[in-house]
């Protein structure tokens, strides 16, 4: 992995512009326009396309997919960046918190929980336990997707949800 910083790239590498936009983003993505995020995307497919070795340009431009709801290239860009720094914290933390909202339950486990054995300071470590709290309480309440289960697991989901059904009195 190259150890350049993401902000240290050579002019044309993330502009002004770009950082301006990624500030937004991370303060609330929904205050973006759709033509922003457009842009952004651009911007940052086209630093990716002069530092492809950089695995933080990866998780940015993941991100910003993720954002401008682009899910499969998202997936690939996380999936390239994890493969690039196997020792990043944020790409697989990002990965984790992808398949989350996907609702692959297993896959946001996975990277979370590889995200919080990478965790340096207690910053990262609260992160990674708040994301890996979410995942649990996904998998206790049965909102998952993906995997194939055993047909008898349905009884047990019916059997919780009519365990939790408050009785109606007449």
């Amino acid at each position: 992995m190259n150890n350049t910083s993401v902000i240290e790239l050579a002019p044309g590498g993330v502009t002004q512009a770009s950082r301006g936009l990624l500030s937004r983003m991370f303060a609330d993505p929904h205050l973006l326009e759709p033509e922003e995020r457009r842009d952004l995307v651009g911007q940052l497919r086209q630093a990716v396309a002069e530092y492809p070795e950089i695995a933080e340009l990866r998780v940015l431009l993941g991100m910003a997919l993720c954002v401008n709801l682009e899910v499969q290239p998202a997936i690939e860009e996380f999936r390239t960046a994890v493969s690039l720094a196997p020792q990043s914290f944020i790409a697989h933390l990002k990965m984790g918190e992808l398949w989350m909202r996907l609702r692959v339950v297993d896959k946001a486990d996975e990277h979370t929980r590889h995200a919080g054995l990478l965790a340096r300071n207690a910053a990262q470590s609260e992160l990674a336990r708040r994301q890996g709290a979410s995942i649990r309480t996904m998998r206790r309440a049965g909102i998952e997707r993906g995997g194939y289960k055993s047909p008898l697991a349905v009884f047990g989901r019916l059997r919780r949800l009519l365990a939790v059904r408050p009785k109606v009195v007449a």
